[in-house]
This record gives C-alpha cells, structure tokens and sequence, in this order.
C-alpha cells in the first residue's frame, strides 16, 4: 500500500503529543499531594441509584464468593489473598475486574451472604487501590466502577453498618471528584462517553453534588453532540458502541426524571434517533451486523433495549451519516457497509471493510457474514479482523483498501492502531422497484496503490430470496484499461459458521444447506469457486471454524465478476442426493 502522506503523519503526530500530554496530566492528577482532598467530602448519603439494564447471572455470585473471578475468558482463583493483590493475568481482565460490573450477578443471588461479600470485596478495593492504581484509577474503568457502585448501591447498603456506609460514600465521592479532572484524558469514543454518562450520575445520585449538575450535563451534552450521528449511528460506526451507550443513556433519561428535573433535549434526542438505527443493524434472526468492531450479539441485552423503544417502527433503510444500506425484502435482509473510515481519532477499532456486506435470508439464516471481532481475546485477533480480507468484500493483492499503524507506542499512548488512508470517495445509488432493490457503490481505496476503483452492484428479489451481485473493477484515472501489472483481486463471501457448504461438480457453484434445512445456491457463471477454510470471530463461545468462497480473477482480463445467491425449491434430501454426486469429497463445516 501507499505510504503514510504528510498529512496523516501531522495527524499522527498530533494525536502522539496530545496523547502523551494527556498521559501526562493524568499522572500529575494522581500525584499523592493533589489527591489529598483541599476541601472536606461533605456528601454523606446517596439519594437515587440508577437501574442496571446489564443482565445478571445469580449463579456467578456462588463463584466469586469462593474467590474464582472468570472474566474475559480467564480465570484467576485467590486463595487466602485479596483478589486486588493478585498480579492479572491481562490488562483486559484487570479492567473487568476494577470496573465492578459483575457485582450485579452478586445482586441477582439477592441473599445476606452475597450482600456480606460484595461488601468486604469493595472494602478490600478502598484498601489496595481506594487511594490510587494506575489502571484501577484511569478514566474509563473509574467511570465504569463509579456506574456499577451507584447502580448497586441498593444491594450493598442493605443491612450496611454506619461504618461501611460512610466509607463507600467516601470513597465514591473521592473517585467523582478524580474523574472530574481527569474525564478529558479518557479516550476520545465510547470511553469519553462513559465518563461524561458517570459524571451526570454522580451530580444526580450523591448529595451534596447537585452543584455540579449544569457543568456535567453540559458536558454529556457536547460528547452526545460529537459523537452521536444526525441518523442516530456512533461516529465509531461500530454498531455494538450503540447498544453500548444506550445501556448507559436509558437509565440516565430515568434518573433526571427521578430527581424531578427535566433531562438536555439532546439527551432525549440521542435516544430517540439510536433506537431506529439499533433495529437498522438487525438481522432476520434478530443478531447485529458484524461491523467495525462489532463482537457477538448479547441477545438478552438487546431484547432489553428494544423494550424501550416506544416507535417501534420499520427500521430505515439508508442511513446517510453513518454511511451503511440496509435492503430488506420478504423477511430478507442485506447491510453493506458505503462509508470511508472515521476519523483518525475514532478509528482506533475501525475496519477496512468498505463495500462488505452481510445477508440473512427470510427464514431467519445468516448465510453471508464478516469475521466480526471476538468477546474476549480481542488483542490476539484485531490485526486479523480488521483486515479487508476478513469481510465479505473484494481484496487487491492480498492488501487492505486501508492502513493500520501498529506500534507499542500508539497503543500505550492513544489505546489502539488508527487506521489511516482507505478510500476518499464512496458513491451510492439507490433504485427501489416494484421486484426488486438495487445498489450501486463504489470507492476509490485501491486507486492510489494500484489504479483501480471497485464497483460493487447488488439487487436483491421482492421476496428475498434471490440476490445476484456483480463486481467490476474500473481504470481510476477514467481510462478503457487498467494499468497496473498488479491486478490480482479476490471476491470474498464468509459464511455464518452453520451454513454447510458442498461445491458442485463444475466447480461454478455450491451448495449451502442451513441449520433449518432451508436451501441455497450459489453461482458465479464461468467463475471458477474456491472453497475454503475460514474464521467466524463473532461466536457466542469464541471463535469457530468456518467456510468462506473465493473468487479470483485478473482484473485486466476479467474486470466483471457476476454472481448469485438463490433459494432453492428443493429439500435437504434432495440436496443431500446432489451433493453425493459431487466430486469435492473433502469434509465440511462447521464443527
């Protein structure tokens, strides 16, 4: 790919420099002299605790009482020492454990003895890391922490003696008021969102910070004004960052209703524009599109998110800001992702997946899908995620229509690998007819490197149960011919982990058998399919094995790749009977 232009190292540099300036004052801020109070904590009691929308499982409270802390896939067992004494075995799992989300499962157990230890565990926090701890203390886990504390406030006070009480408000004021200095060095995103949503909580919920309620909602106000998009997207475009924040917005709509004072305009506004674009990302079988970031569905959190949404109307169908399609047909849905790449400063999870799409077909299948990024373990694959190759997209050389800047340096100083370049122009055409919905995009990202712009045209049949696609691949200059000697692309269609595929005898097409039995077809002409082996990151128990098909091609001889997906009128006998009489005898997936 093309080199870092000048404007993206002044870019660069700029984000490096405010980044170690930030790191810089939140070290001052933790400095022991000016964590010492100047004036008195006067707060002593709480006056509402926000509702916790996460859901909770009552069996993990039984776990943790017995000192076995399972989070993100790794599992730390304390003996007879203080869990927040105990070296983590990763910086993700250290945050999930300072963050004290999990003392909702502790209050789901709803018993004395969960009360009991979730009491002695933030006893033993004020003691190791109360004063303060260079993760435990950085603005995004103390915003998460000063959430999950006020949300479970009910549980740990119950049966509390005056001695716990006054310590936990001590302390919890000490946090609020750190994180008032320090909210500006959170990083720019969904964290800085946290951090703004935790400090409105506080001024609410604490008293004695009632003074501080026009300056926080101020501030929610500006990063709801930054950050959430006129058609209600995430200028992330990761569409897990908006059930992330809706999760955090609902409850805080409740709270200011609780306190008798009228919530910010843009508070309800953000609101109401996110809860259409959660049902944009939807599938037919009630999952998210896997997109810039996007890990597994929580389906019970969704589902409880939804219940708040008071419109309940068809979702849209373009949605111009966050820069996605949506074609839905018969129950059939397709989501294509038309948008350049946010940012540099939102980009640090961005992926390179301009023109992929995702397809589910009308009886609820997810047949074509992105890799998606994994629950846990995200670190291991994001360079593998955010590839183009991980997307159901087309490929130049082997090479992403983006760049990724991967160093120890960015990640320690900004928190992730910005993306840089891609593609400048994305142009969208839509035509809906009475049979059938077309889209047209296309985007420029190859043109620098290698002098070419894909086009991608999709149209899906009135019923949904047709889609034929074709790519085409155009001289960037406007010319009759490509140029470039280096013309070699792949078409890529990853294949949701239980879609069974079975190529035909000819080898320009494959069979794909649901988990329902419901069938389809997938040709590509006089293309020559590939079968492979792929990766679906998104599963609810981590990665699985999965197939994805491969078209490959010379763009100076073929520039136009057609293909289709089809359903298919026959039954899993049937289709059964035609795979036996296939010539590809090798086993296929999923496990």
């Amino acid at each position: 790919m093309a080199r870092v232009s000048f404007a993206n190292q002044a870019k660069l540099a700029w984000l490096l420099l405010r980044g170690a300036l930030r790191q810089l004052a939140g070290r001052i801020n933790g400095h022991p002299v000016l964590r010492w109070p100047i004036t008195p904590l006067k707060a002593d009691r709480l006056l509402i605790a926000p509702q916790e929308l996460r859901t909770a499982d009552a069996t993990r409270a039984a776990e943790i009482y017995s000192g076995r802390f399972a989070f993100v896939g790794k599992v730390v067992v304390c003996d007879d020492r203080s869990i927040f004494e105990i070296t983590p075995p990763s910086e993700e799992w250290a945050a999930a454990l300072l963050g004290f989300s999990w003392l909702r499962h502790l209050r789901a157990a709803d018993s004395a003895i969960t009360r009991a230890n979730a009491r002695a565990l933030i006893d033993e926090w004020i003691g190791y890391q109360g004063a303060w701890h260079p993760l435990g203390w950085r603005p995004d886990v103390l915003s998460r922490r000063i959430i999950s504390w006020l949300s479970q406030a009910p549980m740990l006070l119950q049966d509390a003696d005056m001695r716990f009480y006054r310590r936990f408000v001590r302390s919890l004021v000490r946090q609020v008021r750190y994180l008032r200095h320090t909210a500006g060095d959170a990083h720019r995103g969904v964290a800085r969102m946290q951090a703004a949503i935790a400090l409105s909580y506080a001024a609410l919920c604490i008293a004695g910070q009632s003074r501080h309620i026009k300056s926080t909602t101020a501030r929610l106000v500006a990063e709801l004004e930054r950050q959430i998009l006129p058609d209600g997207g995430h200028v992330s475009r990761d569409p897990g960052a908006i059930a992330e924040v809706l999760l955090e917005l609902l409850p805080l709509r409740q709270a200011f209703a609780a306190r008798n004072i009228a919530p910010p305009q843009a508070l309800l506004g953000a609101i109401e524009r996110m809860m259409p674009m959660l049902r944009f990302f939807r599938h037919s079988d009630g999952t998210l599109a896997h997109f810039n970031g996007m890990g597994p569905t929580p389906a019970e959190l969704l589902m409880t998110l939804l219940a708040y949404d008071e419109t309940r109307g068809a979702p849209l169908s373009n949605a111009p800001y966050s820069a996605y399609q949506r074609l839905e047909a018969g129950n059939g849905v397709l989501i294509m992702d038309t948008g350049r790449a946010p940012p540099i400063e939102m980009s640090l999870d961005a992926h390179a997946g301009c023109l992929s799409f995702e397809f589910s077909s009308p009886k609820r299948n997810l047949i074509v899908v992105n890799c998606g990024m994994p629950a846990m373990a995200r670190d291991e694959w994001r360079r593998h995620a955010r590839a183009t190759a991980a997307h159901s997209t087309v490929t130049f050389n082997d090479t992403s229509s983006a760049q990724f800047v991967e160093t120890p340096v960015l990640r320690r100083v900004l928190g992730g690998s910005p993306m840089l370049g891609g593609p400048r122009h994305v142009s969208t055409v839509r035509e809906e007819g009475p049979g059938t919905i077309v889209l047209r995009a296309s985007h420029d990202g190859y043109a620098a490197a290698y002098g070419v712009v894909h086009q991608r045209t999709l149209t899906l049949a009135a019923d949904g149960t047709r889609l034929e696609g074709e790519d085409l691949f155009l001289a960037a200059d406007g010319g009759a011919q490509l140029h470039s000697s280096q013309d070699q692309y792949t078409v890529r269609f990853h294949l949701h982990p239980l879609v069974k595929a079975t190529r035909l005898t000819d080898g320009h097409g494959v069979l794909l058998v649901m988990p329902n039995k419901e069938v389809w077809t997938f040709s590509a002409g006089d293309h020559h399919i590939q079968l492979e082996d792929g990766v679906y990151l998104s599963g609810n128990n981590g990665p699985r094995r999965a197939a994805q098909l491969i078209i490959k091609g010379q763009a100076r001889s073929t520039p136009r790749v057609s293909w289709s997906f089809q359903q298919s009128s026959q039954g899993a006998a049937a289709t059964a009977a035609t795979a036996r009489r296939t010539r590809d005898k090798e086993p296929r997936l999923p496990l």
